[in-house]
């Protein structure tokens, strides 16, 4: 029975997402009309979903947005963007890698990728166009980039996994400050064989006063991760703590020292920032239904013996659930991703001798390359309408920043280490 439940979920919720029905939809109406098939009762479904939200570490996904948005408002990626140029704006493609280096470090702002292209790309991409770079690669840098968003700390993929496999949203950080890393830094090697190739000019480099001046001002945005961070692993405050201290902490850097934000533009703010936050919570309510589904029917644990079944190899087994999550990250968000998945593979993780810390990085870092890989892609939409160009444009160029991704993923698989060493430090 457990196999034909899983199936006829499988088969009715991409059949809605291939139809273009949206995501949280898709996965209510794939519940239901499983439910319907097999006669399950619907009288679980609210519980499920209260209980579902009944969790105070989720608080942390709307307070880190609404902390993404408040320093977006407060208008401080100007002076980081800035600041970055005139230290390494003189490289081959310059301004390419500063677009890298600031998404990198603005997702430790924001923990959304969507956001941080949002945020960012109307700045970057513009400007990258106006110093001759073909629009789709700025465009296409600036959404691969956007994905180290939710490898990087704070992530919302790695808050969601904490949540669900129950382990340390902390360590889940720690860990995932080198993959996301190494993700960029993959990023900026291509980038710069390829300036090297195409003849693209670096900028001019900034002297040690200017560089000074510019660090005065962009200081109080750069302090933004160092404190969050800082005070989780300080054993100051937890995640969802530290989430609101970065919410009040972004205020005050708008309000006070940029001054950027007025009281008159906190309803708009505030707005903007349930809207996200609703899109987002309304996924994981229909997800968390589909979870139970999928774990109490048994789906989960015929899922587990299959893949199982398939080698004994662990690295066999961890290139199979690499591929498993790309090839879902081509038409599902990654909140659906972690939902739909973690109750399957978690336990043969487990069963393999691997860390839980270790499979919810590596998660979240095969996420970050289907943010770029159509036809989901959730960064290459608004990176395309900020560069007025199509999908196929943007698609011609996005492949190498995706090959960057999937060379950490392949590295995380020979080397599991690489995301854990962090934490024996």
């Amino acid at each position: 029975m457990a196999e034909q439940i899983g199936l006829v979920l499988l088969c009715a919720f991409m059949t809605l997402v291939l139809i273009n029905i949206p995501i949280a939809t898709a996965l209510a109406m794939g519940s239901i009309a499983t439910m319907f098939i097999f006669d399950i009762s619907f009288s679980v479904y609210a519980d499920i979903v209260i209980t579902g939200f009944q969790k105070f570490t989720l608080l942390a996904v709307p307070l880190f947005i609404l902390s993404g948005i408040v320093m977006d408002r407060a208008k401080i990626s100007d002076d980081i963007v800035q600041f970055v140029s005139l230290i390494i704006g003189a490289l081959p493609g310059g301004l390419m890698i500063v677009s890298i280096i600031v998404l990198m470090f603005w997702g430790a702002i924001s923990g959304s990728g969507p956001a941080t292209v949002a945020a960012l790309g109307a700045v970057l991409i513009p400007a990258m166009v106006k110093q001759g770079y073909p629009a789709g690669l700025s465009a296409a840098s600036v959404a691969s980039a956007g994905g180290m968003a939710v490898v990087i700390p704070p992530s919302i993929p790695l808050v969601v996994y904490g949540v669900l496999a129950n382990v340390s949203i902390g360590d889940l950080f720690l860990a995932g400050i080198v993959p996301g890393v190494m993700i960029g830094l993959f990023m900026i090697l291509f980038v710069i064989g390829v300036s090297i190739v195409k003849g693209y000019k670096g900028q001019k480099q900034g002297t040690l006063i200017e560089i000074l001046k510019s660090f005065r001002k962009a200081i109080f945005g750069l302090l933004t991760p160092v404190i969050i961070l800082g005070g989780i692993y300080g054993g100051i405050f937890t995640p969802t703590e530290a989430a609101a201290v970065a919410v009040i902490y972004s205020l005050f850097v708008g309000m006070v020292i940029n001054r950027a934000i007025k009281f008159r533009d906190l309803p708009r703010i505030l707005a903007d920032a349930s809207t996200t936050s609703g899109s987002i919570l309304i996924i994981i309510a229909n997800a968390g239904f589909m979870t139970w589904l999928i774990t109490s029917r048994g789906v989960a644990a015929v899922g587990a013996k299959a893949l199982l079944s398939v080698s004994d190899s662990q690295l066999v087994i961890i290139l199979l659930m690499e591929v498993i999550l790309l090839i879902a990250g081509l038409f599902i968000d990654g909140t659906s991703i972690l939902y739909l998945f973690v109750p399957i593979l978690l336990p043969v993780v487990k069963q393999v001798g691997l860390d839980p810390i270790w499979f919810g990085v590596m998660a979240s870092m095969a996420i970050s390359v289907g943010m770029a890989t159509p036809p989901v892609a959730v960064n290459l939409y608004p990176a395309c309408r900020i560069a007025n160009i199509s999908l196929f444009d943007i698609s011609k160029y996005v492949w190498p920043f995706v090959a960057s991704g999937l060379l950490a993923l392949l590295l995380v698989a020979l080397f599991p280490r690489i995301i854990l060493f962090i934490l024996a430090l």
